[in-house]
Parts: C-alpha cells; structure tokens; sequence
C-alpha cells in the first residue's frame, strides 16, 4: 500500500522539529487544490501518513513548510523578512503503490530535502 510521509529535522539546534505546521495541496492542471493541514510532533514527525492507500493517487503535489514560524517558535532572531519564511516543494508521484517518504532538514538561512525510504 502506498503513502506519502515526511520528517522534518532542525540542524541548527541538532534535533527533530517539532510544531512545524505543514499544508499540503494536490496540483491538478496547474492549480492547486488544499488537501490538508499538519503540525509535526516532538519526533518532527507527523501521528500517521499525510496521504494513504487510495487517498494517493499519481500525480502533482505540494508541500508548505512553515519554517519561518517554527524558528519564530523557538526563539530564534530572524531578520525581518527572514530569509526563508516557507519551504515549498513540489513531488511527483509516479507509482502510488510505492512509498514515498519527503524528509526536510531545516536552518534559518537554508533547507534540503530528498526522497527517503
């Protein structure tokens, strides 16, 4: 059975990111289309799957990494606007039987993402 997750992990403090409010969208022919909303728990990861089974579907989809009011959250001075306020990323799902996993790692001033396992 296929499912999209994600993690998401503060390497400026060294530990999970917990409270990252998450939205994610379906693109379908170029407009987007709100599936949800989620908040990270304290692991930096979500209570159950963003999208599983036959709620995946192949196709377009957004995330919006709320990082700028995480930071905020936690005391960090970030300048005003902060140099990364969302961290967007756009994946395709090419196999919605497949597992496709989306870990984030977070600074105020940088984000990386890749496809997990």
């Amino acid at each position: 059975m296929g499912k999209l997750t994600t993690h998401v992990l503060d390497t400026h403090a060294g530990v999970p990111a917990g409270g990252v409010r998450i939205e994610l969208h379906a693109i379908v022919s170029g407009a987007t289309r709100s599936i949800g909303t989620y908040v990270t728990a304290d692991s930096g990861r979500l209570p159950s799957s963003l999208l599983e089974g036959d709620a995946l579907h192949r196709g377009r989809y957004e995330l919006t990494f709320h990082i700028g009011e995480y930071f905020r959250s936690r005391g960090v001075q970030l300048p005003d606007p902060p140099f990364i306020e969302e961290a967007v990323v756009r994946i395709g799902i090419a196999d919605a039987s497949q597992h496709y996993h989306v870990p984030l790692l977070i600074t105020p001033w940088s984000y990386s993402v890749y496809r997990g396992g």
